[in-house]
């Protein structure tokens, strides 16, 4: 059979859609990864058997991002001699006499993954890192910190000026757009309704001090003392080592975390520079983001090395043992990115982004409905492709085609914002996605259940987010599209929040009557 009649078709959809169907249904995310791999080889060769076993290699090996899994490993190095040198444990100890309750640990929390915003990879392992000693001490499920780590890191690099994803966004936009790259996305903040709408919810969760649907059921065990549900055996040794570890200070963490930071920003100023740069703006604009990210890990383990060796909190053999430790810890995460990249790979040879690129093409028009068929198409996308950044890349393009070189540039605008807050969402809500997969890890938590979790919070904001771009696209204001999209949410919010203390009274009297 002739691969060729599946390519550019919907067929292309099948491999990442059976992917994530078979990930909810069997909870478990590695066979279902590799069989939606097998299916698309199978379509490309026309089901032929060696062809199938050599494309499904050839994909894997062309498709994988050996920066960034070399990056996990040695973060994982750095988080496990952090639990050994007793650095974790006695931040715990610290934080845990300025922190008093739950509420203020999930702030903490949101915080610090606001505050670092220069990469959504970095957010997610460092936040993770940090502040998980502090939430288990007030029993936040493991899920709900995944959900914290997760929605304070893609959606606040896509409103954040300097940040990697600011500078992937400004390298999608056409040259004769009407505008430069990095007007345009700053322009599309206001617009951004998902990544501030997505913020607001995670402030007024924590406030509000409630949750509904699958998060009620992991906060109420983790209240019992399970933090995990399922899915603890992962990460039990390291959980272990962090217990059993007396020495250290909190300096043992902080400063390793500091010098993280610097290096990590130092590293992507510095590369924009020698790709060209003359301000800092430009700088991050044209950084390399993964080789910044390596140079920033490679130095904070030889700074732990300075710190830890002389004062004897680590032995030189538990240092070394340490490399090994944090590749087994990362091992779950490396496993589903490899798998991830390979399928979204399989997707680019079958044609997924001209199938999906020419259906944008034929059925829409520069109209007040477009921001949302446009948000609607970002998330379908991100979704079954597990990928934002390749989302921006296909359909920013089209979206400032569709206003012939800057006609109605505000309508452009709007429409732009709601690719990239499509996009987030969408890569919010699929096992498939890189981010989903590191904010699995930093929370160490089950990413079936951290997915599970976070889909039913994800889709109250894109439901709002819908609305809020019909109403951009008929007002043309982003003040008036906000403002309303909050509202709605602070409402639907306090109706969630009234039907769970409903409950709750319901099964109190229940209980007493019984």
């Amino acid at each position: 059979m002739d691969g060729s009649i599946f390519i550019g078709t919907w067929w292309s959809l099948v491999p990442p859609l059976l992917a994530i169907i078979l990930a909810f249904v069997t909870k478990e995310v590695y066979s279902s990864l590799f069989i939606g791999i097998t299916v698309g080889a199978l379509l490309y060769t026309g089901f032929a058997p060696w062809e199938t076993i050599n494309t499904i290699f050839e994909v894997m090996k062309e498709n994988m991002n050996l920066n960034i899994l070399i990056f996990d490993v040695m973060l994982g190095m750095i988080i496990v001699l952090m639990a050994k040198s007793g650095g974790s444990a006695a931040y715990g100890r610290w934080a845990g006499k300025r922190i008093h309750s739950k509420k203020q640990a999930s702030l903490a929390t949101m915080g610090l993954g606001v505050l670092i915003f220069v990469d959504d990879y970095f957010n997610c392992l460092t936040v993770g890192s940090v502040m998980r000693p502090v939430t288990d001490q007030y029993k936040v499920s493991r899920a709900k910190l995944a959900y914290l780590i997760d929605s304070t890191a893609a959606p606040v690099c896509i409103i954040a000026p300097i940040s990697s994803w600011a500078a992937a966004v400004n390298s999608y936009v056409p040259e004769d757009a009407g505008i430069t790259g990095f007007q345009l996305f700053l322009r599309t903040i206001p617009y951004n309704l998902y990544a501030l709408l997505t913020l607001t919810m995670v402030f007024l969760i924590i406030m509000m001090s409630f949750d509904f649907g699958q998060m009620k059921i992991h906060e109420a065990n983790a209240a019992k003392g399970d933090l995990f549900t399922s899915g603890a055996e992962e990460f039990e040794s390291v959980e272990e080592e962090s217990a059993n570890a007396t020495g250290g200070s909190v300096m043992d963490l902080v400063l390793p975390v500091l010098v993280l930071i610097v290096t990590a920003v130092a590293g992507m100023i510095y590369t924009g520079y020698l790709g060209g740069a003359t301000n800092v703006i430009d700088a991050f604009a044209g950084c390399d983001a993964e080789v910044s990210l390596i140079f920033s890990t490679f130095v904070t383990v030889l700074f732990m090395f300075v710190l830890y060796l002389p004062r004897k909190v680590v032995t030189f053999k538990g240092f070394m043992d340490g490399f090994v430790e944090g590749f087994r810890l990362m091992i779950p995460a490396v496993a589903i990115l490899i798998f991830a990249w390979t399928l979204k790979g399989m997707g680019d040879v079958l044609g997924i982004a001209a199938f999906v690129g020419g259906i944008v093409d034929a059925n829409t028009s520069a109209n007040v409905i477009l921001p949302a068929i446009m948000f609607l198409v970002a998330i379908f996308l991100a979704f079954s492709t597990g990928t934002s950044w390749g989302t921006f890349a296909i359909l920013v393009p089209i979206v400032t085609a569709m206003f012939n070189n800057g006609n109605n540039l505000e309508m452009m605008i709007i429409a732009v914002s709601a690719v990239l807050a499509g996009a987030v969402c969408g890569d919010h809500v699929s096992p498939i996605s890189d981010t989903t997969v590191m904010s699995s890890a930093g929370a160490q938590s089950n990413h079936i259940n951290h997915v599970s979790t976070q889909m039913q919070y994800a889709a109250v904001v894109a439901v709002v987010c819908f609305i809020g771009y019909i109403i951009a696209g008929l007002t043309q204001s982003w003040w008036i599209t906000l403002g309303i999209s909050l509202v709605i949410l602070i409402a639907i919010l306090f109706l969630l929040k009234k039907r769970s203390d409903q409950t709750k009274i319901v099964s109190a009297g229940a209980v007493k009557n019984g």
